[in-house]
């Protein structure tokens, strides 16, 4: 009988966890925040006591597996409309890399040292840490690297033509909101930024999801709510 009954427990469990993962969306099988990482990590023991303790009641375990995913999908919610909660929940990126140089406080904020960043560059197929201008720990944890223009694989070098380095792209407005730190770094106000934004034809800032701008003087904006292309099948 108590084969039977850890069977019984086991397969609700699998039910409940299904529709739980459902209901917190794609982003809780890929990379993980430090957040989604605790939440899934406590969804699996709770699921697993659940299992296997038969002289517990199932129903309090169910109970705690529906708080910690409504706790989840809350904190999801928050973080989509406020910048400050995300960055206290969710993180922000860390520079580990910049115009070539190593950021040692940066390695120290992530916790990681020299040979990590190299071991992470060669997993990425770096193997010549000169040829990379930026590294920027991602806050789930993955390292994204930017090669310098003649570091990246293509003709240009061959053929002569006149390249010059990329740089990072500034972020301007997330969500509707200006990022007054970013326009100070960049000698810019925010009178210059909503000039630019009349220039382009917005004039309410909250028509926009994204402005960015690059060492180019090239100003982009990406409006709210553009949907998909109807040929577009992402299965």
């Amino acid at each position: 009988m108590n084969i039977l009954d850890v069977s019984y427990r086991s397969l609700v469990t699998i039910i409940i966890l299904f529709f739980i993962t459902k209901m917190l969306g794609k982003k809780q099988i890929s990379q993980l925040s430090l957040f989604d990482y605790v939440v899934g990590i406590t969804i699996g023991n709770i699921a697993a006591d659940i299992s296997i303790d038969t002289q517990r009641k199932m129903i309090d375990g169910i109970v705690s597996l529906f708080i910690y995913g409504f706790a989840s999908l809350l904190i999801s919610y928050i973080t989509r409309k406020s910048i400050l909660l995300r960055r206290f929940f969710i993180g922000v990126p860390t520079l580990l890399v910049e115009n070539g140089k190593i950021i040692e406080s940066g390695l120290s904020k992530c916790k990681i040292d020299v040979n990590e960043l190299l071991a992470e560059a060669r997993n990425s197929g770096y193997f010549d840490l000169t040829e990379i201008n930026y590294a920027i720990m991602e806050t789930d944890g993955k390292i994204s690297f930017l090669l310098y223009e003649w570091a990246k694989p293509s003709n240009k070098k061959d053929l002569k033509i006149k390249t010059s380095d990329n740089s990072l792209v500034t972020n301007l407005i997330i969500d509707g909101q200006i990022l007054n730190n970013n326009l100070i770094n960049i000698n810019k106000d925010k009178e210059w930024l909503l000039h630019e934004l009349k220039v382009n034809g917005y004039n309410d800032i909250d028509d926009v999801l994204l402005v960015t701008y690059d060492n180019k003087n090239k100003f982009t904006i990406y409006k709210k709510n553009i949907k998909p292309e109807k040929n577009t099948v992402l299965e």
